[in-house]
């Protein structure tokens, strides 16, 4: 009987999706250009739970358990993804670590036939002609680079086209959004970490950061920035969301907000509730110092056991809405932190719900031309507007050689 349910709910289902036109016009849409998600966490996921293996873990095939495979991948019209190579701040190597996972995302897209590594704008744009989706490399937490410009140049090289300047504590030389502000947001370090990414064509990222750091960096910085995974904090008040005094700031700069699909991000509700999430992670590492994944284990529980509303895809497009009418319709994305999250809104379950999302937009009236600017055409312009710029830095300047041992008054790094 209930298989017999489940097979009549699917059948109203797609009979209500045959007689929409707006995600018809959706998925027309997906084929025309590319849409280019700024955060997905699955290389972490298969680190986690096949320490790795992708004959373990293969997301080639359908996969449950995650929100993301290559068949829903295809289902949901994806153009790109910006895999994050998530590091957590407690390990002791994060340069390991970081290259580690760079390393899993080229294994990932040299396993599947269906995605082909991407390194510039041209490149996502190439790919997407060909039926493919782009694979992308960002960094996420700016202890990574463990305070080496050095560093930095060589994940680069290695294919890195963003960092998220912190995670959820405050670093060396950068303040983040869920931690005390040590530094009042960036430090002279930290500003000459922004400067060297300029000149070498990495993205600033500053989803995680606190708002003097966003201030700082946008004053800095001589490229556009990106939030690679968040929302309107004027829609939902939780740190991790950008303020208004920020959009703001956007439009001048050039560029874009990610919208993040976490509920605990986008819903009103939720992101009251989840204010203090990022505190409770690192009571439980403290708690747990001897044994990290006891903690991380513990933390997942919290999360489990407080649970959140979820919100619809109207709530992300509310978020959409807020950042068009702040900074412009030229200043918004996507990041959805798929496989980073534990609850999202009710129809963007996982990677091939882009469409209904897309459709949403289209319902509330957003020409096509719109629609592709926030699927990804945003995010190509302010990648062309990166590699530009670093063009012209090159021809100026050689790499920096600056320390934060000098730079910073003598901090000597551990």
């Amino acid at each position: 009987m209930l298989a017999a349910t489940l097979g009549l709910a699917a059948s109203a289902e797609a009979a209500a999706q045959a007689n929409d036109p707006y995600l018809e016009r959706a998925r027309r849409l997906h084929a025309q250009a590319p849409l280019i998600d700024g955060h997905n966490d699955l290389p972490w996921e298969i680190r986690e739970k096949a320490q790795g293996d992708l004959g373990r873990l293969d997301f080639q095939q359908p996969q449950p358990g995650q929100h993301t495979d290559v068949p829903r991948l295809k289902a949901g019209g994806v153009g790109g993804v910006f895999w994050a190579a998530y590091v957590p701040v407690d390990v002791s190597r994060p340069a390991v670590v970081a290259m580690e996972q760079v390393d899993l995302i080229h294994r990932m897209t040299a396993h599947s036939p269906d995605l082909e590594m991407a390194y510039t704008a041209a490149d996502v744009e190439r790919i997407h002609r060909g039926g493919k989706v782009a694979s992308l490399i960002g960094i996420e937490g700016g202890h990574a680079i463990e305070s080496s410009l050095g560093a930095l140049r060589q994940f680069y090289g290695a294919g890195v086209r963003y960092l998220t300047l912190t995670h959820a504590n405050t670093i060396e030389w950068a303040d983040a959004a869920t931690d005390s502000a040590r530094h009042g947001g960036l430090t002279r370090f930290g500003e000459e970490v922004v400067r060297e990414m300029n000149r070498l064509g990495m993205l600033v990222d500053l989803s995680h950061v606190s708002p003097g750091t966003m201030s700082d960096a946008l004053r800095v910085s001589a490229a556009p920035v990106i939030f690679s995974h968040s929302s309107a904090r004027a829609l939902a008040d939780h740190p991790r969301n950008v303020p208004d005094s920020i959009l703001v700031r956007l439009k001048a700069n050039g560029g874009v907000v990610m919208i993040n699909f976490y509920s605990g991000f986008t819903e009103p509700r939720a992101a009251q509730a989840m204010r203090g999430m990022f505190d409770v992670q690192r009571r439980f590492r403290e708690q747990y110092a001897s044994d990290p994944e006891a903690g991380r284990r513990a933390y997942d529980e919290w999360r489990r056991q407080n649970p959140v509303p979820r919100g619809t895809v109207a709530t992300i497009a509310d978020h959409i809405d807020h950042v068009r009418k702040v900074a412009g319709i030229d200043h918004v994305g996507l990041g959805s932190d798929y496989d980073g999250v534990t609850s999202l809104p009710e129809g963007l379950e996982d990677v091939s719900r882009y469409p209904y999302l897309t459709a949403e937009l289209l319902r509330r009236g957003y020409s096509d031309a719109d629609v592709r600017k926030v699927m990804g055409g945003n995010l190509l312009r302010v990648m062309r507007r990166a590699e530009e710029t670093a063009a012209r830095l090159q021809r100026e300047r050689g790499p920096s050689t600056a320390t934060i041992d000098v730079l910073d008054g003598g901090l000597v790094r551990k």
